[in-house]
């Protein structure tokens, strides 16, 4: 069922007596996690069938009761059925940083489960929207070698921003595409530092060469007031992983809210749901 969107219908945040009101935004790129972004990837690798771990970090004095102990830190890490892959929500263990953003899911594969390195990460910071990680997640589930060489080229990314309306970066056609609105972007290129990698060269950087690409996703809905959410792929991360992301995140199929981001409140359209 197709929902039609209008700009005027607001979305407040509801009063504490209230049940909050549920809302079909658009566009998603936009929309934002709901705040609910871990608890929309769990339920999607829950689907898929991956085992969920808690690691709990902390300071437990000599004689101390359970209930007195301090945690320090807490990550849940969800793990595929082949042990090749796994998602990673490391929002409370003191991450680092994307565009000053903190990151909170890191997905990682591997070609061999003997081995305790991955062959690549990518990282996802809050306000990603859920469905988007998600298809990214069920697109690495469903691909037999997680780790193998990538199944087609760059183009498969810009090709599927381009095919809902996004549009070539006019300085770098071949490498990056932004939203009409000019809000939120897709670039190949030099990857931030601490992306890990897997590949020999993206452990060494020499002045005289230069360095591995990998796929950036970023939206700042007002130019220098700051992003909204970012997303960083290492340079051995498949193109056609990258390529589902990036379908899913330009669909013009709008998403369910109850809550949007403050800085993209005006920039939505929205239609009751239900």
């Amino acid at each position: 069922m197709e929902a039609h969107l209008h700009p005027d219908v607001p979305i407040d945040p509801p009063s504490p007596a209230s049940v909050p009101s549920a809302y079909w935004v658009g566009p998603r790129h936009l929309a934002g996690d709901d705040g609910r972004l871990y608890d929309a990837v769990a339920d999607t690798l829950a689907g898929l069938g991956w085992t969920s771990l808690t690691i709990v970090r902390g300071r437990q004095q000599p004689d101390e009761a359970l209930e007195d102990r301090q945690v320090l830190r807490s990550t849940v890490l969800h793990i595929s059925p082949d042990s090749l892959r796994w998602a990673q929500w490391v929002l409370p263990d003191e991450p680092f940083h994307l565009g000053n953003l903190p990151i909170a899911w890191q997905v990682s594969a591997r070609s061999d489960p003997s081995s305790p390195l991955a062959q690549w990460s990518a990282y996802f910071t809050p306000e990603v929207p859920g469905e988007v990680l998600g298809t990214f997640l069920a697109a690495l589930d469903a691909r037999d070698q997680p780790a193998a060489m990538p199944l087609g080229g760059p183009e498969l990314v810009l090709d599927a921003v381009t095919a809902h309306g996004w549009l070539r970066d006019v300085d770098q056609p071949g490498t990056g595409a932004v939203d009409p609105t000019f809000a939120s972007h897709v670039r190949l290129g030099e990857v931030p530092p601490l992306i890990q990698d897997g590949a020999p060269l993206a452990l060494v950087v020499e002045a005289d060469k230069a360095a591995l690409a990998g796929w950036q996703a970023w939206a700042e809905p007002v130019l220098g007031a700051g992003y909204l959410w970012a997303a960083s792929f290492g340079p051995s991360v498949p193109h056609d992983l990258v390529a589902a992301f990036a379908d899913s995140l330009s669909s013009s199929a709008p998403v369910l809210r109850r809550v949007v981001p403050e800085s993209t409140h005006d920039r939505l359209l929205r239609a009751p749901a239900g």
